[in-house]
């Protein structure tokens, strides 16, 4: 299909669907996900705005936005957002793309501590990338004291601006792991890097060449980030507290089995995700 001359909406969600028709991982999710938030529309906005025509401008930026999206550039850092449990969030190639996975790790968290609702638990998100997990949990949890600590200063940036973006208030921390961690927490949470460099071959293209590695591979198998959290999980968790972590799809065993060594009377339990794959793991400290 030729490009057409500042077009409409609709012309151009159309135009890029031809683009776009011979790149597999490519689909009209994302020209949608491109057009709304690029240009500030909710889904019905678009649709209300279909037949409007583009300015010069707009169809330039489209254009070049779908250019990106073809060479490989996941959509997310295109527009600069990304969307999480209710949430827009900034994103840019110095923090993880938030994924749908990780929202049913914020679920089972807030079910896990219904009973906890009048009591200000003190929170640690471990690794919190773009601030995801932290601000989630505030603003379902407002009472709660939320700290969210990473490695990386770069990714810290990103997540104390989603913060003030959504107007709640997060102790960050700069921190690998538990190093510059002092105190003890009611709840500890941590979705960390945890691929193997052996499965590389197996990654999308798209996530690979454009997220960040300190943010996605672990040494020892996958497994370095949970070893170092279990050695600290005693000192830093109190008693009665709880710990959740994210998991790679065959590591429910490794993990469970790390943490129930390091804390041998702990309570430790896995959770699947809604497709069925290994994806949580959770350790109730004893309460005496």
């Amino acid at each position: 299909m030729n490009s057409p001359e500042k077009p409409t909406y609709f012309e151009a969600r159309r135009w890029a669907s031809f683009r776009i028709q011979n790149f597999s991982q490519i689909d009209m999710y994302d020209i949608d996900f491109l057009i709304q938030k690029r240009f500030g529309f909710s889904t019905t906005d678009m649709l209300i705005h279909y037949h409007d025509r583009m300015s010069s401008g707009q169809w330039l930026q489209f254009q070049n936005d779908v250019k990106r999206l073809i060479s490989g550039e996941p959509v997310q850092y295109i527009v600069g957002q990304a969307d999480f449990y209710g949430l827009t969030l900034n994103v840019d190639s110095n923090v993880l793309i938030p994924r749908v996975e990780t929202e049913e790790l914020v679920d089972w968290i807030l079910d896990q501590t219904t009973v906890y609702t009048n009591r200000p638990l003190k929170v640690l998100d471990i690794g919190t990338g773009s601030g995801a997990i932290a601000i989630a949990l505030k603003a379902n949890r407002p009472e709660w004291q939320v700290n969210a600590s990473d490695i990386s200063d770069s990714a810290l940036k990103v997540a104390q601006q989603n913060a003030q973006l959504h107007h709640v208030a997060i102790n960050f921390i700069l921190s690998d792991i538990f190093a510059h961690i002092n105190e003890a927490f009611d709840l500890i949470v941590s979705n960390p890097p945890y691929i193997s460099a052996s499965e590389v071959g197996d990654m999308d293209s798209s996530v690979k060449n454009n997220e960040p590695k300190i943010a996605l591979f672990a040494a020892d198998d996958g497994l370095a980030i949970y070893k170092s959290l279990a050695k600290g999980v005693d000192a830093h968790l109190n008693a009665g507290g709880q710990l959740f972590v994210e998991i790679g799809f065959h590591q429910e065993a490794s993990v469970r089995k790390i943490f129930q060594e390091a804390l041998p009377n702990a309570i430790v339990t896995a959770k699947h995700d809604v497709s069925g794959h290994q994806r949580m793991v959770q350790l109730r400290k004893n309460g005496e």
